[in-house]
């Protein structure tokens, strides 16, 4: 890293993706030089133009459907498959070749994310891929897109910054780098989403941040992308005289962002259609719902649009004259938006649950409520306590307040571009303010919400060589590995289940612990499986603090790692006395190492759903 001249940030994003650069041999206290890569990719059949966003879609064309040269981009000959605009494009009319929200279902647990599972409804000619393969994908493109426009400065020696939801958990951290180690990304930093946002916001201000926020102040970061909602809390402290931001919360990883408003906003033009005698079937329902996406872009964007015309491709015709036409108003998309997704609701909300029927398709989790305000109470609610170790704020806090009271409120994300849906949310936080007789909180202006997380994060390389504003963390969360109790056989009953804190709150990047005072057993050669948990509420537990019992609210279970250990030479089932250690990689990813006391062998189980432990 010493010798790159460059630190490269990349948004790979559900939606659009984005690559921005700091040079980090030119700079001027917090006035850097940075700025957003061009992005060569195809907008149409054999057109190559560059633009500042990359559409995070992945078509998959059948083998007569472009002519030779159609997919060639400057730096490669035809290839497979089109990323871009181009496959967001052809996607509308074709859906069932089009791969989108593989970063969505890079973190579904539920799936074997290196399968060959997208396009979910893809016929048998159709050649699917893996949501691994499709990150890879864009990486790549973003990677040779660079050393296009920079071959004096290769990709492969720059300092490179990915960012991902700061919900994400271990296991899909680990397969974030795991798909950037793929494209090649040889110096590699994972950073969370709405930490981005913040550098970005401080950047812009070029050295204005400190006027604008004051010690005392609680930011609230609010991230509502294409695929995601992120929410996380940043605590200003003032040390010798300089301001720190130290990052004290982060919220649940909520599937429900700019995907569910296009799917909505697809239903209620079905519903016209449906009035006027036309049916849609299923694919042609995927077709509105992207042509659905565009026409919200254009409408929250753009003021003066009153209405966009929507084109359904009809089933077995190719003549435009045999498309569906309709539209949709701008009245449809605020009021449908707003009230399903922003509405104004009081602090003591929560997200709505239901019974779910016993079978289901396979498809991403969504969450069951869609509104983002409930999420944003219920989230504020849970973090009462979040200051509780900061000296600063000793006192500041009020003891009765049912929910924490951000004093700055950031919005980040692409469905924010639309100041209706910022103005609502901003309001109904602050009337929960005013409920408990609080002060208002400030909006902080000035952020780009189409490439904050993208330049934020390039931002971040530099911060890292230790200039500018460095926003403390460490990790998200406290993660617990499962302990099974020693006890009996009792009919009917399993062995009760301890949860042990591998990695506290707040753990820094590149640091290591070891727990000094307890062994446990570990079983090697049969198949076992390994219990994580994971707390954003358990602040004061330490490495080796050992959880008999925990409330519902208080831990998370994690994915569960099933795996064989290799014997080293001892018998299969034997049990050996080991300590545990954690480590926090300096890219961000969690290993859980286990050492005998007896013998030079090193067990390293990665969040990695590998499907076995690494030795």
């Amino acid at each position: 890293m010493s010798t790159a001249r460059y630190s490269i940030g990349i948004d790979l994003g559900t939606t659009h993706s984005a690559l921005a650069y700091t040079d980090m041999g030119a700079s001027d206290g917090d006035k850097t030089i940075h700025g957003v890569l061009e992005v060569p990719q195809l907008t149409a059949p054999g057109a190559v133009e560059a633009q500042p966003l990359l559409p995070s879609f992945l078509y998959l064309p059948h083998g007569d459907e472009l002519a030779p040269g159609e997919r060639t981009l400057p730096w490669s000959g035809d290839l497979p498959y089109v990323v871009g605009e181009l496959a967001r494009g052809r996607g509308a009319t074709t859906p069932i070749r089009l791969v989108s929200s593989a970063k969505s279902w890079l973190c579904h647990p539920g799936v074997d994310r290196r399968a060959a599972i997208l396009p979910g409804d893809a016929p048998p000619e159709v050649a699917r891929v893996s949501p691994l393969e499709a990150s890879v994908r864009y990486l790549e493109h973003l990677k040779a897109a660079w050393n296009h426009a920079h071959p004096d400065a290769p990709f492969e020696l720059q300092d490179v910054t990915v960012t991902i939801p700061a919900s994400f958990d271990p296991a899909a951290r680990e397969l974030t780098a795991e798909a950037a180690r793929s494209a090649g990304y040889q110096s590699l930093t994972l950073l969370e989403e709405p930490q981005s946002a913040l550098y970005s916001w401080i950047q812009n201000s070029q050295g204005q941040w400190r006027k604008q926020v004051r010690p005392g102040d609680i930011i609230l970061v609010v991230d509502v992308g294409g695929g995601t909602s992120d929410f996380s809390l940043i605590a200003v402290l003032e040390r010798e005289g300089n301001l720190e931001l130290h990052r004290v919360a982060v919220g649940d990883h909520i599937l429900l962002g700019g995907d569910n408003m296009d799917l909505t906003l697809a239903h209620v033009v079905a519903r016209k259609l449906a009035a006027g005698g036309t049916q849609l079937d299923p694919w042609q329902m995927r077709a509105l719902t992207y042509a659905c996406r565009s026409a919200k872009e254009s409408l929250l964007s753009d003021a003066g649009a009153q209405n966009v015309p929507i084109v359904v491709p009809s089933r077995g015709s190719r003549l435009i004259g045999g498309s569906i036409r309709t539209e949709l108003t701008r009245e449809e998309v605020t009021s449908v938006i707003l009230e399903g997704f922003f509405p104004q609701v009081d602090a003591s909300a929560r997200p709505a649950t239901r019974t779910r029927a016993a079978l289901t398709q396979l498809g991403l989790p969504f969450a069951q409520d869609a509104a983002v305000t409930r999420h944003l109470a219920a989230f504020l609610a849970r973090q009462t306590s979040a200051l509780s170790e900061l000296e600063d704020f000793a006192g500041r806090v009020r003891a009765d307040a049912s929910f924490l009271h951000p004093t700055a409120v950031l919005f980040n994300g692409g469905v924010f571009k639309s100041g209706i849906l910022a103005e609502r949310t901003l309001a109904t936080i602050n009337g929960w303010l005013a409920g408990e007789n609080a002060e208002p909180a400030r909006l902080l202006t000035g952020a780009d919400l189409d490439l904050a997380v993208a330049r934020g994060a390039a931002y971040y390389g530099y911060v890292r060589r230790g200039r500018g504003v460095r926003i403390r963390g460490g990790t998200a969360r406290a993660f617990y590995v499962g302990v099974e109790s020693s006890m009996p056989a009792i009919p009917g009953m399993e062995p009760p289940i301890q949860a042990l804190c591998i990695a506290p709150f707040g753990m820094e990047e590149g640091t290591e612990a070891e727990l000094q005072t307890e062994e446990f057993g570990l079983v090697v050669g049969e198949p076992v499986h390994f219990r994580f948990f994971g707390s954003s509420t358990r602040r004061q537990d330490q490495i080796g603090t050992l959880l008999d019992f925990w409330q519902p609210d208080e831990l998370q279970e994690l994915e569960e790692i099933q795996s064989m250990l290799p014997t080293e030479g001892r018998q299969p089932g034997e049990v050996v006395q080991v300590r545990l250690q954690a480590k926090v990689t300096e890219a961000g990813t969690l290993e859980l190492s286990a050492v005998p006391r007896n013998g030079s062998e090193r067990w390293k189980v990665e969040f990695d759903v590998r499907g076995q432990a690494q030795s």
